[in-house]
């Protein structure tokens, strides 16, 4: 019998998506009843409801809904014009839907390593690897914390390039100027795209995504790709996909959207807790801000935690692993096979040197439970368990 059951503790999730919904069942219920009573079941007034409350807390021009994150990201380049064999520059350490659109349209994705202590685009890297085919660069906001968007914009604006922010982890956070300005993650970039799947920070009870850009004609362009390339019933203007952001996904999103900024200060209190706990220890290395707060100021809005992602330095992490699932504790590696690696994304040009750190985060990395429904007794029992492990092996 384990320490779960023994003290009845409850049960540790990785994400609790059942505990959230009991604290906004009555507004969640209500709001689907009405799509039901409506039947306006797709492109209906919830939809355009959730978009325009969006686009409010964005301080973001327009949202364009559409059914994935993925989809939002494939869109995002198709709206762009990006042409088969361009070349397209994104991080080595993420998940595949990022290259993998880029890969479909027939464009050429180009594989760069991550900064060491943030895990998001190097900038450095970024650089080295523009070409004269060169159209685009994409930073993912990894874990809940914006790339360095200021470098990439000026690099952008140097090279004539477009920046889309795949924004599925950071929906919420800020990013911090260097003269103190702040702008909200996916409002920086040319377009962005972000997922609203179940697990994500705002998150619907199926699949959904949006794409965000502050350029009308792009909006427009995109807005007709969504729909089959039509802005008329039966005119097909642009080539386009069927890709649309359902009614009853969309009143999900929008009663969970005005509780989003306390879902993030739920997480970044739990990111507190659990890097004051593993604080100055020497195998384990806590997640790193752009601010330099490492996630413990009261007043940090650059991180939104999608995940707590440690680095264990100097112990197994895999036997850790084995350990916390047999304790009830789940974990995850993210991501366990760099995407240069991968079977589907092999590719010649690419050089191992060229990926030492992504090489190495893939042997240290293990994200712990975080969700807007840890208690203080849940982050007890992990640390605790995280740290005894590791002290004793």
């Amino acid at each position: 019998m384990n320490f779960v059951i023994s003290y009845g503790m409850k049960k540790i999730q990785m994400v609790d998506l059942k505990g959230q919904y009991a604290g906004i069942k009555d507004v969640v219920n209500e709001s689907i009843q009405e799509v039901l009573e409506t039947t306006a079941f797709v492109n209906g007034p919830k939809v355009h409801q959730f978009q325009k409350n969006l686009e409010t807390y964005l301080g973001v021009k327009h949202v364009i809904p559409c059914a994935n994150g993925t989809d939002a990201l494939q869109i995002a380049m198709m709206g762009l014009g990006l042409k088969p064999g361009d070349e397209v520059i994104t991080a080595d350490f993420t998940f595949a839907a990022t290259v993998e659109v880029i890969a479909l349209l027939n464009l050429t994705p180009v594989l760069v390593d991550v900064d060491a202590e943030t895990f998001n685009i190097d900038i450095d890297a970024v650089k080295k690897a523009i070409t004269p085919k060169t159209k685009a660069i994409v930073p993912v906001h990894l874990f809940g914390q914006c790339a360095n968007m200021e470098a990439l914009m000026a690099i952008a604006e140097e090279h004539n390039l477009y920046i889309i922010e795949d924004n599925a982890q950071g929906i919420g956070a800020k990013y911090k100027y260097s003269d103190g300005k702040k702008a909200m993650s996916g409002t920086i970039g040319h377009v962005a795209s972000t997922s609203f799947f179940p697990s994500k920070n705002l998150g619907c009870y199926g699949d959904g995504g949006a794409i965000f850009t502050n350029d009308d004609d792009l909006a427009h362009t995109i807005r007709g790709i969504v729909n089959h390339g039509m802005y008329k019933r039966y005119h097909h203007d642009v080539v386009g996909v069927n890709s649309r952001l359902d009614s009853i996904q969309a009143a999900v999103l929008d009663a969970k959207l005005p509780n989003l900024d306390t879902y993030n200060n739920a997480r970044r209190e739990a990111a507190r807790k659990y890097t004051a706990a593993f604080v100055n220890h020497p195998k384990i290395i806590t997640p790193k801000t752009v601010n330099g707060c490492e996630g413990i100021c009261d007043t940090c809005d650059c991180h939104v935690f999608h995940q707590y992602t440690l680095k264990i330095v100097g112990s197994d992490r895999d036997a850790l692993v084995q350990h916390l699932n047999e304790q009830g504790i789940p974990c995850g590696v993210y991501y366990p096979i760099p995407l240069h690696k991968q079977k589907a994304y092999i590719d010649t040009r690419y050089k191992e040197e060229d990926f030492t750190v992504t090489n190495q985060l893939v042997k240290e990395v293990i994200s712990l439970p975080m969700h807007t429904e840890l208690d203080d007794e849940q982050i007890a029992f992990i640390t605790k368990t995280v740290i005894d492990f590791i002290d004793n092996n």
